[in-house]
């Protein structure tokens, strides 16, 4: 029977697509919706994505349908997670009294320019330590990782730069799943590139009006959180 669900698949137009590829996606994505809604079950639904999805992305390993490894993709997951319990534990922590707020603002020249620095060095040493590893488009792999840092960091700095970032690591994601056969992934980071938009605007709004939010985001099987201020009481 474990057998059997962990090589379970379905066949859209010819293509064979692992049932835990699909899973892990769907979690992903309810990891998102709990999320926005401020639900503290949305981090260990996001954590059931991670590893799901982590298994899918060694396609060599696992012996998938793709059979291509995409080191920078599951290396993702193992960082999505390690951060998904930090803010399960954090929310667990602070659901009483209420999270702290971050007031969203512009990086500064001085930080834009270490980022842009940090993306070229870390791309291209995460490509060549992927290639050796033997990943399966290893350049664009790259980018992605080290793009989701980058993100992950000026989303705790609360820098609305950091949406932008997700749209570019977006924007590289979709077509390397699509060319490397990961469908359902895929689809779900078009769906994200369109969160990740709204995402923007809303922190651009709140910025310029000087409102506090918090918003926790991560692409591809990860969570996004919208927070404001709001009454005490909230369901968790």
């Amino acid at each position: 029977m474990t057998d059997w669900l962990f090589d379970a698949q379905l066949v859209v137009a010819g293509v064979p697509i692992l049932w835990r590829e699909v899973v892990g996606n769907l979690f992903g994505l309810a990891s998102a919706i709990g999320g926005m809604r401020r639900r503290v079950w949305a981090w260990p639904v996001g954590v059931a994505g991670n590893v799901l999805l982590l298994t899918v992305f060694l396609g060599g390993l696992f012996d998938t349908p793709q059979a291509k490894d995409l080191y920078g993709q599951a290396a993702r997951q193992v960082f999505f997670a390690v951060v998904a319990v930090y803010g399960w534990v954090r929310w667990r922590q602070a659901r009483g009294a209420g999270g702290p707020a971050v007031v969203p603002r512009w990086a500064g020249a001085r930080a834009r320019w270490g980022m842009l620095v940090a993306a070229v060095v870390g791309t291209v040493v995460s490509a060549l330590v992927f290639r050796a590893l033997g990943s399966w488009g290893p350049w664009a792999d790259g980018w992605i990782f080290t793009g989701s840092l980058l993100a992950t960091y000026g989303m705790a700095r609360g820098w609305t730069e950091f949406w932008l970032v997700w749209i570019a690591v977006d924007a590289v994601g979709v077509p390397l799943l699509l060319q490397a056969g990961y469908y359902p992934s895929a689809a779900l980071y078009a769906v994200y590139g369109g969160v990740v938009l709204y995402g923007f605007v809303v922190w651009l709004r709140a910025q310029r009006a000087g409102e506090p939010q918090e918003v926790t985001a991560s692409g591809g099987a990860g969570t996004l959180v919208v927070d404001a201020p709001e009454p005490v009481g909230r369901d968790v």
